[in-house]
């Protein structure tokens, strides 16, 4: 028999298919509500952001609906999208993780041998973010931009391709679904604050500053995209759980004793 090649598929593709099976099976019916994602975590072992990037898939699908503050919820498939075509797309946070270790890298070089070319063109790209509405195509325009100057620093053409790639990434369905719940034009005042910090760190010569501002910024872009979707809360409300409970009454304090009048019916005296 002819052999076929082995794939080895990514982890949340394996969660989003366990899912998608359970779904299928009719353990979890349309309109029903999925565990929360801490409680998918502890049953299938595996990481929050991993079952998170499963749920965004499945949702992408068509599968699920995520509806923040509430939960996880089957909904009817219009027409079921063929799992196949989605497993070559890397997960959201597959691509920051990869991000994080090579352009921490890059930073400390450029701090290096940045000249004051490549840092006009790192200023030019903060200019145009600090001008622009976000969330939009035009700041990830100049956002990739950004990241992009950095890596020219180093004149490596290799290096510029490939951080443009993994940038472009954002534009697949996964990200961008997943960009769509956190994404505000306060996180990107945020995020333009970690790309001065790296900015400052390069134009200052300081590799290690310029390593840790670029990890710093990328790890936080993790955190802001794992923030909790808030079915925990939801769930916790509809099973009697987390309500606040109402503290005990205190004790009502005695009336003081009135006070006798002094012989001869005059009222005491006033100190």
């Amino acid at each position: 028999m002819p052999l076929e090649a082995v794939e080895a598929r990514r982890l949340y593709r394996q969660v989003a298919d366990q899912l998608r099976s359970l779904i299928d099976s009719g353990e979890y019916a349309v309109g029903s509500r999925l565990p929360t994602e801490r409680k998918l975590a502890e049953q299938l072992k595996v990481s929050r952001p991993t079952v998170r990037e499963a749920l965004i898939a499945l949702e992408v699908e068509g599968r699920l609906r995520i509806r923040v503050g509430s939960g996880i919820y089957v909904i009817e498939p219009a027409a079921i999208a063929a799992p196949a075509a989605a497993s070559v797309i890397e997960g959201p946070f597959e691509l920051l993780r990869a991000r994080e270790f090579l352009e921490s890298a890059i930073a400390e070089q450029a701090a290096r041998v940045a000249t004051k070319d490549d840092i006009a063109r790192i200023d030019a790209s903060l200019l145009a973010m600090e001008n622009v509405e976000h969330p939009g195509e035009a700041s990830m325009v100049h956002d990739r931009a950004f990241h992009v100057a950095i890596a020219g620093s180093l004149g490596n053409a290799v290096l510029v391709r490939v951080v443009g790639e993994l940038f472009d990434q954002r534009l697949n369905p996964y990200f961008a679904q997943l960009a769509h719940y956190f994404e505000s034009p306060g996180t990107w005042r945020t995020a333009l604050d970690e790309h001065r910090a790296v900015r400052e760190a390069i134009a200052a010569h300081d590799p290690d500053a310029a390593r840790e501002a670029m990890r710093a910024h990328l790890a936080r872009s993790q955190e802001r995209f794992a923030q909790n979707f808030g079915a925990e809360n939801a769930a916790g409300s509809s099973s009697g759980r987390g309500r606040t409970a109402r503290a005990p009454a205190k004790p009502s304090k005695p009336k003081p004793a009135p006070k006798k009048k002094q012989a001869g019916g005059g009222s005491a005296r006033r100190r």
